[in-house]
């Protein structure tokens, strides 16, 4: 059927939706990117309002802005807000609540993968988490009776009529709709809610007109959220210089987003264009030739000729910036992708075709919805968004393909913590706390496992700061598990690479001993004897002893200096002045977040040293160029104190877990 109605006032359509639906509402929306907030939020006024109304929604990842604490941090982040996403910028309300406790009694919001850290302090939001994974997500719901499905979409017409793409997240509405119908159960009232700037992607993301029940098309829409490009220290790079060189020419690649992948991502584009400084990168951080010996039958040391074919959850960054550097660009069709390239005849004998992307929603910077917008003009077959069951697993009847597609495949994701036995911690703490979700991570652990040649990658830091300093990441035990033991594979620290892939328990905790900082060796290799896992008489070699941020940090210096390893790979969303700022505020975070490290920065506050390089344009930008309160004054010898002091070219640890930076558990 044709689309049942038309708004451009959102309100106006948030009250015919009521008006249908009656008074219980159970809706569905697509997680990141593809929220219509200001549908969403005219909705939950409207019935926050009406105790005899209700709200149920299913979601994931709704994405705020940050919210900057009183203080320097205010200072600092609030002009950057304004200026990078928008003063037309509107977050979803409901998030804003619940992260502070304050849903309405006849409102649930049930997420199934949180905003990295986001919700950590929100009872609600802890009680009302679902832990699934990301492919069982669509099955799931089909039993939650969901009456309202709502979604961002990209209009186009033809001479054939209009058509939507669901662009950003094809990733469960594929999937939920079809598993619906196969249930015999209701279909929900579909609305699509039309998004000027986001790109029309084709393939299995477009659908007809006849696919929605309503359409919303705002005379203004607020500007699609855009992730800042966050800068890359020299932990992190470490850690991509040891992954890229695992991954094998003529393979499939999954990425995550954040500092690691774009440290993996600039690693592997060093590899291709600059071989021989790459490899020299290699050298210095792997003096025992444990990367290069593994590289030789994993991955590989020279530049790619035959390219790489993306196969991830989500698209972001990373891949635009393969693709332009001439890495992503091994093909594949498969049969529904040939059948329209045929009919549209877009198949040329002399032309490689095929798409060399395939992603379930995407999600990143501004630049990368330009490019997705571009190339599917030039090039319609290269990138396929898709149902998220075709991309995190191998079951069903494109399994025989799916396997052909991802030979080779190496599937990175970060976590938090690792077990010295193999067991990933990814997404919830000790005492149960939610920090993310587990998304698809354990899909592609276990495809690893089932894929000829392919392997699992995690990464982590091998240590991060607390309350009561630097602690490691790298435990004999913990109370959560995201990936067990039983299908540990490879991890990767800054210190290097562990394979534990069909290795023995000692084997295991020999592996990761060699990969943790040097501060923790003793203590686990100590905890490891104890419960009988390592033999009596092993030994720690002393080349272990050196993995420490101070050595690590001597090898790699000369690589930044000479540009090799940017702070900021890809450009920088922050201005010359407030990059740096960057580490002078970051210190004093770090500095101040013990009662002793604050008595220590009040003691430097009365004499904080020399004039820095760029001192005035600093305080200026903070506002605190003529403090006029006590509170700015001393607010400005504070951040004199961190200008001033010599700041060692790598940033300081990540801060605590109960205030985690970690990616979430699909990398994404």
């Amino acid at each position: 059927m044709p689309i049942e109605q038309r708004y451009a006032d959102t309100d106006a359509c948030a009250r015919y939706l009521m008006d249908v639906l009656g008074p219980d509402l159970r809706i569905a929306a697509p997680l990141g990117l593809g929220k219509p907030h200001e549908l969403l939020n005219a909705i939950y006024r409207a019935i926050s309002a009406d105790a005899t109304r209700s709200m149920r929604l299913y979601t994931a990842l709704s994405l705020t802005r940050p919210q900057a604490s009183p203080g320097l941090e205010q200072r600092f982040l609030q002009p950057f807000l304004e200026r990078h996403f928008g003063a037309d910028a509107v977050d979803p309300q409901y998030a804003l609540d619940q992260a502070r406790d304050a849903l309405p009694a006849n409102v649930e919001v049930h997420e199934f993968y949180l905003q990295s850290g986001a919700m950590l302090h929100s009872g609600s939001a802890q009680r009302s988490y679902i832990s699934q994974n990301y492919t069982h997500v669509a099955r799931d719901l089909v039993v939650q009776d969901i009456n309202l499905l709502v979604q961002l979409v990209a209009r186009r017409e033809g001479p054939d009529g209009v058509h939507y793409s669901l662009s950003c997240n094809p990733d469960l509405t594929l999937d939920f709709l079809r598993l619906t119908q196969l249930a015999g159960k209701p279909r929900p009232m579909c609305v699509a809610v039309v998004h000027p700037d986001l790109p029309y992607l084709g393939g299995d993301a477009e659908v007809a007109e006849t696919y929605f029940d309503v359409e919303l098309r705002p005379p203004h829409s607020p500007p699609l959220f855009a992730l800042p490009r966050a800068p890359v220290g020299l932990a992190e790079y470490a850690l991509g210089l040891h992954a890229s060189a695992l991954v094998k020419d003529g393979g499939c690649l999954q990425i995550g987003i954040g500092a690691l992948s774009d440290a993996l991502v600039k690693a592997l584009l060093l590899r291709q264009q600059n071989n021989i400084q790459w490899r020299r990168a290699l050298v210095a951080l792997d003096p025992a030739g444990v990367t290069h010996a593994l590289a030789g039958w994993l991955g590989g040391l020279a530049p790619f000729e035959a390219g790489l074919y993306g196969a991830s959850e989500m698209v972001m960054d990373g891949f635009m910036h393969l693709q332009r550097g001439g890495i992503l660009k091994r093909r594949s069709w498969d049969n529904l992708a040939l059948e329209r390239a045929a009919a549209a005849g877009r198949l040329n004998p002399d032309t490689p075709g095929g798409h060399y992307l395939r992603g379930a929603f995407f999600l990143g910077s501004r630049e990368l919805y330009a490019w997705l917008d571009a190339t599917e003009a030039a090039d319609p077959d290269a990138i396929d968004m898709c149902a998220v069951s075709n991309v995190n697993q191998l079951y069903g009847t494109h399994q025989s393909l799916a396997m052909l597609q991802r030979r080779g495949a190496r599937f990175f994701n970060t976590c938090m913590m690792a077990t010295a036995l193999g067991a990933v911690v990814s997404d919830t703490l000790e005492d149960g706390s939610v920090v993310s979700g587990v998304g698809g991570q354990y899909n592609f652990v276990a495809m690893a496992h089932e894929l000829p040649d392919a392997r699992s990658v995690l990464l982590l830091r091998a240590t991060r700061s607390s309350k009561g300093g630097i602690e490691s990441n790298i435990r004999w035990n913990y109370g959560q598990t995201t990936i067990p033991r039983h299908l540990r594979d490879i991890i990767i620290t800054e210190y290097g690479i562990a394979d534990l892939r069909g290795k023995s328990d000692s084997e295991c905790v020999e592996a990761m001993l060699a990969i943790t900082d040097a501060r923790f060796l003793d203590a686990l290799c100590a905890e490891a004897k104890a419960h009988g896992k390592l033999a009596a008489d092993f030994v720690i070699p002393e080349s272990w002893r050196l993995h420490r941020p101070r050595h690590l940090r001597k090898i790699l210096a000369p690589f930044r200096q000479h540009g090799e390893l940017p702070e900021f790979p890809f450009g920088s969303d922050f201005s010359e002045v407030e990059q740096r700022l960057l580490p002078a505020l970051e210190w004093l975070k770090h500095a101040g977040a013990s009662w002793r490290g604050r008595l220590g920065l009040l003691l430097a506050a009365c004499r904080p040293g020399e004039v820095a390089p760029g001192e005035s344009e600093a305080l200026a930008r903070m506002g605190l160029a003529d403090p006029l309160t006590l509170a700015d004054r001393l607010q400005r010898r504070l951040l004199q104190v961190g200008l001033r002091r010599q700041v060692p070219t790598d940033r300081p640890a990540p801060p605590p877990a109960d205030q985690p930076v970690n990616q979430p558990a699909s990398g994404s």
